[in-house]
């Protein structure tokens, strides 16, 4: 019997402290982009019978990572990352991602999440984000700043795949409820999917964009009429 072939994906980081050290705070739950405030539709998800449990969480969250949000939200994190010095490009890539919001309430968590992060980010003196006009999509922020103030690629497509599950985690062990120990334990589950999508993402142009979270996508627009609410989609 052959031996079994094992295929590894690798990607290039950047260890300077000081990237490392902005990265940290802007990815933090500490930073006032909001985030807390947004479920993702996993409000009706859970109020429907969708997610119940840490193992439906976890499935949950893995198809919007691998297929909706998380993929969408890498690849125009990378394209802003590289047109951080192109402010018509940038803007070209803001109006896209606004586009590509499945749902008002969508729409509203990217832009006030991406908002809020360009107001926040003052202290590092984000040139690239005032300079852009209207609402900005959040992983359009996130990715111009990175990119101008020379934060590798990579780590900040990890970072905010990795952030985007822990908020989605925290409003799910409000919701279900879960103890933060199955919360912690869903996170760890999905860090071979994190680090999958973000090495798929590299090479992935515009055109490779696409979504088949159509559950997830209605969960939100649904949460638009649900009748009690905590977070705000």
């Amino acid at each position: 019997m052959p031996a079994a072939t094992i295929t590894t994906t690798t990607m290039t980081t950047n260890t300077n402290p000081a990237a490392l050290l902005r990265l940290l705070a802007w990815l933090s739950p500490a930073f006032p982009t909001g985030g807390y405030a947004w479920s993702h539709g996993i409000e009706w998800a859970v109020e429907a019978g969708d997610i119940a449990n840490a193992e439906t969480l976890r499935l949950w969250l893995e198809n919007i990572l691998r297929h909706g949000a998380g993929r969408t939200d890498a690849i125009l994190l990378r394209h802003a990352h590289r047109a951080a010095a192109d402010i018509e490009a940038l803007t070209t890539l803001a109006a896209l991602a606004r586009a590509l919001a499945a749902s008002r309430e969508l729409l509203a968590e990217t832009t006030a999440q991406g908002n809020a992060f360009r107001a926040a980010a003052a202290a590092w003196n984000p040139d690239v984000l005032t300079r852009l006009v209207g609402d900005l999509p959040y992983p359009i922020a996130v990715g111009a700043l990175a990119g101008a103030q020379g934060i590798a690629e990579n780590d900040a497509t990890l970072g905010v795949l990795q952030a985007f599950a822990a908020n989605l985690i925290s409003a799910a062990v409000r919701l279900v409820p879960l103890g933060q120990s199955a919360g912690l334990a869903v996170l760890a589950a999905l860090e071979p999917a994190i680090t999958a999508i973000a090495a798929e993402t590299q090479s992935a142009g515009l055109d490779d964009i696409g979504s088949l979270t159509w559950r997830a996508d209605i969960a939100a627009m649904r949460h638009e009429t649900q009748y009690t609410r905590l977070f705000r989609s």
